[in-house]
């Protein structure tokens, strides 16, 4: 796992995360630099693999703006850099504001009727393969960089901005995918028969989408962020749209 961390402020309060730690910085592509802002998430648990859909659902269609593939070890890793980050900004900036939640969900949507909603474009389908993560954020939102960390160079795959708002959902999306993983470990030990493959799981819808927040991309392959912590190592259908 690699972390890193720093409190070096910078013009537009967004330090390099990077910062004293030379060794965990990762060459950004020109295709990935500009990332994309996410308004929501789902995640879901395969046989292997986590596959987490950043949505963009601000207009019509809502969409899948970046689909990131990540190997069962590394979640766990993950979730506590994440934590890490948000108890770094609330020490820094305070509790986050609440995004609004729709109030009219009567009920939980199935895997299906949530896709049959979005458009999932082909150079989106297959996704971005990710065994690391650097985590950055400002005052308003968090910057995340997924790695692809192989030698000679770890290379950025994917940059996603989250407003501040919605890490809270975000990471309960991932420890609810987690946990189902969990159990269905768990039953597999005490069954003689478990159902695996790529049949969806549930999807617990925990927000709605919110309207997004001030953001933009930290220069030259850094996420914007005044604390940064990282997880790398390395995989499930829907747990849970967040947003």
């Amino acid at each position: 796992m690699q972390r890193m961390s720093s409190d070096s402020p910078s013009p537009a309060d967004r330090p390099d995360p990077n910062e004293g730690n030379p060794a965990l910085r990762a060459r950004v592509p020109d295709h990935v630099a500009d990332g994309c802002f996410s308004t929501g998430a789902i995640v879901m648990t395969g046989p292997s693999e986590y596959v987490v859909d950043f949505l963009q659902t601000i207009g019509r269609p809502h969409r899948v703006a970046r689909r990131v593939i990540v190997p069962h070890p590394v979640m766990p890793q993950f979730i506590d850099a994440l934590n890490t980050n948000l108890d770094l900004y609330k020490s820094r900036f305070g509790e986050l504001p609440t995004p609004p939640q729709n109030q009219n969900q009567a009920r939980r949507p199935t895997p299906q009727e949530i896709y049959d909603d979005l458009k999932l474009p082909d150079e989106v389908l297959s996704g971005v393969y990710a065994n690391g993560v650097m985590i950055g954020h400002g005052a308003s939102e968090f910057g995340l960089d997924f790695l692809t960390s192989f030698f000679p160079q770890s290379a950025v795959s994917a940059r996603v901005f989250v407003s501040a708002g919605q890490v809270p959902r975000l990471l309960e999306s991932l420890r609810s995918a987690v946990r189902q993983l969990e159990q269905r470990q768990q039953s597999a030990a005490t069954a003689s028969v478990e159902p695996v493959g790529d049949q969806p799981a549930d999807i617990e819808p925990n927000s709605d989408p919110a309207p997004p927040s001030d953001t933009s991309s930290g220069p030259d392959g850094t996420p914007p962020g005044t604390e940064g912590d990282g997880a790398s190592e390395p995989e499930d259908p829907p747990t849970s749209p967040d947003a």
